[in-house]
């Protein structure tokens, strides 16, 4: 293995793709929206993983940040201490050191210099359109302007901007850090930096379910605030008031606050009104004024104020007992927000009510479900999966969205039957607060399951078999055994049946070939693929295959020597001979731009390089190529959102053997986010993604035997399979940590024509 370089900038795991370094934190997918698992907060906690420089298969030989309590299985490869090396000075390091310089790095690449405070503005401006990371950026740039001339109210202005902007996309710590950092500077207009510091340090409070601190910061912003700016923090008091079961403090805000003067605000008072009625146990009441915020418009986008005013209309019948009516009024939010534009409205976050579409369908779910109608739930699931992934790429794509090929048109239970073969088995998942539903989807119909197993249970359950199996530890099959029971065993699958598994939240995180049966490990009995969802899955069986036995290939970009990547150059050369013809970019070829001319040509994409999930932004991810100019002053960066603008449709595999590609931003109700549902808007049919970083020999050994069945003409979903049972079956890789890695998504039954 390379050496890792001693500069700590080499080494530094980039946390929100502020450092211009490929390094990966493996919880990095914690800095996600608020409501995103809780296995992903304690896999950041827990496991730092630096993908640096380590010469593997375009990932790295992963070890954990912290040492195995009990030690790693025997017998099998031995631990980086480099990799330990690295995580200590990762911890050293000084957040606001890395955004300082991207700032540098970023004021150096732009060709239009503008005046500081405008950086601000900037800022500012995105964050309330939800691009957080471009209001990030700007901060940032801003804040390297105000270090180099030394002015301490462009310093506090910045740090406010970040803790805007942290704070919307859910990066709760950063948001917090910010603040404060913001509270301690000296500003020549208080009201500007204190009163919107103390605001987001209150919305933390609250979104970490803690109203009494909430209302202590919002009091404190109270004390700053502009005549402007109090209305907005009163209607934020009074919804952490009513989450803190004070009504009668909450009626005597409200009133206080009066009706907004502008018409922004109007209906989140509205809203915050009937929350209040509802908390004084005045449930026709309540349901009386969502009724009239039926009947107005909003601020730009009347589906939107109608959504919420249906929620509210469904949370008052359930408080009168009608669980029918109530279930009606979900439906009714759900057409709702299949017809809102915007995908990110700031007034929610202004005014501590931090709504979220996504619960607006669980609860239609949940209610549908209870009342046995699984074919419906399942419907509802796959509704609930496509209008999260439009919320998020919508309007941010320069080409602009395709709804249809995007998402696929949901299609009917008996369409999706139709495209499975009688060995085939769709297994779906959703998960609830109290429960999680599955659905086993076969040609002969539909079987729907509630399972036991709360929202948080789960995410401690996932936490745990990743923690073991990224540590190497012996239990990691004792926690696959458990899942094993938990979400396997009551489904009733048959065995050698092919499983098309639809993950949900935490489960996106789990490797289900890890989970042990009594008879053996879940891939010893089934070949497993995943989808996005099966609306996705049925549009992407429709695509051509066999395909022509034509490789491009990208591995170990020229940047520096700390990212040197030789085990992926090694592991491109060796499949190259697998093809009929092939044509690889190696080193200082493997640019964005001969990425973007050169990657259609393929059939099969194989990509082996650094690649990065920004949590803050999945359309920020992004593949690190080389520079056109050398030296150069870091990767060129090929971002999730470019690829939505590539013509992939000849490309049928795309591999990205890279630093945990897999990985990105849960959005509740979708799929992980980042660069897998670029590639299939791109053109791509199936693509291969790493869940963690690997050794270079197991990985070596997975791809030489994966590509060698497809060449013979498998299927992708059995030439996988395949391929894992083989490093499996090797004593020194036995463990899970170097046989599940690798997922499979999307056209399971791909294959090239011999």
């Amino acid at each position: 293995m390379d050496k890792l370089e001693e500069d700590p900038l080499a080494v530094r795991v980039n946390m929100a793709r502020r450092a211009m370094k490929c390094s990966v934190v493996c919880a990095q997918v914690t800095r996600a929206l608020p409501r995103a698992p809780a296995v992903l907060r304690v896999l950041r906690a827990r496991t730092i993983i630096a993908c640096m420089a380590l010469g593997v298969s375009g990932s790295a030989f992963c070890a954990a940040a912290v040492p195995p309590a009990n030690g790693p299985t025997p017998g099998l490869a031995p631990e980086s201490a480099t990799f330990r090396q690295a995580a200590e000075r990762e911890r050293d390091a000084e957040t606001l050191k890395t955004l300082t310089d991207e700032g540098r790095l970023l004021l150096s690449r732009d060709q239009v210099k503008l005046p500081a405070y405008d950086y601000c503005s900037i800022a500012v401006s995105a964050a309330e359109r939800g691009d957080f990371r471009d209001s990030v950026e700007a901060a940032s740039r801003a804040l390297v302007l105000a270090q180099r001339t030394d002015n301490a109210d462009l310093v506090a202005l910045s740090k406010r901007d970040l803790a805007i902007a942290y704070s919307y996309a859910g990066d709760l710590d950063d948001a917090e850090r910010y603040a404060r950092e913001a509270l301690a500077s000296s500003p020549k207009a208080p009201e500007q930096v204190f009163a919107p510091a103390h605001k987001v340090l209150g919305d933390i409070a609250l979104r970490r379910g803690d109203p009494q601190a909430a209302i202590a910061d919002y009091g404190q912003a109270l004390d700053t605030a502009s005549a402007r700016y109090k209305p907005l923090v009163l209607l934020s008091v009074a919804s952490a008031q009513i989450a803190a079961g004070d009504a009668a403090s909450a009626r005597k805000t409200l009133d206080a606050a009066g009706p907004p003067a502008t018409g922004e605000l109007a209906p989140s008072y509205r809203r915050i009104e009937g929350n209040l009625l509802l908390a004084e146990g005045k449930p026709e009441a309540a349901r009386r004024v969502f009724g009239e915020l039926l009947t107005q418009s909003g601020s730009g986008d009347a589906n939107y104020d109608r959504l919420w005013a249906h929620e509210g209309i469904g949370r008052a019948d359930l408080a009168l007992g009608d669980k029918a009516k109530a279930r009606d009024a979900y439906l009714s939010a759900v057409d709702d927000s299949e017809k809102i534009r915007a995908r990110f409205r700031s007034d929610e976050f202004k005014t501590g009510l931090f709504g979220d579409t996504q619960r607006v369908f669980e609860k239609a779910i949940e209610l549908t479900a209870e009342s046995g109608d699984y074919e419906t739930a399942w419907s509802l699931s796959e509704r609930s999966r496509a209008r999260a992934l439009l919320d998020v790429v919508r309007n941010r794509i320069d080409a602009g969205v395709d709804d249809q090929q995007l998402n696929g048109q949901v299609p009917g239970l008996a369409v999706v039957r139709g495209v499975l073969k009688p060995d085939e088995a769709i297994v779906e998942f959703h998960g609830l607060d109290k429960s999680l539903l599955a659905w086993v989807i076969r040609p002969s119909g539909l079987t729907g399951y509630t399972l036991p197993i709360a929202r948080t249970d789960m995410e401690t359950s996932v936490t745990e078999i990743r923690d073991a199996i990224v540590h190497r530890r012996p239990n990691a099959v004792t926690y696959g055994g458990k899942l094993y029971t938990t979400l396997i065993a009551p489904l009733n699958l048959r065995d050698n049946e092919r499983l098309i598994i639809v993950p949900h939240g935490a489960l996106h995180y789990l490797p289900f070939q890890a989970l042990r049966g009594p008879d053996g490990f879940l891939i010893q009995h089934h070949a497993i693929a995943l989808e996005p969802s099966a609306s996705v899955a049925v549009q992407l069986e429709q695509r051509e295959r066999p395909v022509a036995s034509t490789l491009v290939a990208f591995g170990n970009p020229t940047i520096s020597s700390a990212y040197a990547l030789p085990g992926a150059e090694a592991e491109v050369r060796g499949i190259a001979p697998l093809f009929a013809r092939n044509e690889v970019f190696l080193q200082g070829n493997a640019t964005r731009v001969s990425f973007r001319e050169n990657a259609a040509a393929g059939r099969v994409l194989h990509v082996a390089t650094h690649a990065q999930a920004d949590m803050i932004d999945p359309l920020h991810s992004r593949i690190l190529l080389a520079p056109a100019t050398q030296p150069a002053d870091g990767p060129d960066s090929l971002l999730a959102k470019d690829i939505y603008n590539l013509k992939l449709n000849n490309v049928a595999l795309v591999t990205l053997s890279a630093c945990e590609t897999g990985l990105g931003r849960i959005a509740r109700g979708d799929e992980i986010l980042g660069f897998t549902r670029a590639f299939f808007y791109a053109g791509a049919t199936s693509l291969i993604v790493s869940m963690w970083p690997v050794a270079d020999e197991s990985s070596a050994l997975t791809m030489r035997t994966f590509y060698a069945q497809l060449a013979d003409g498998h299927e992708a979903i059995d030439a996988l399979r395949t391929a894992q049972l083989a490093v499996l079956g090797n004593p020194r890789f036995a463990h899970p940590f170097f046989w599940a890695p690798f997922d499979l998504m999307g056209g399971w039954r791909l294959s090239i024509a011999r």
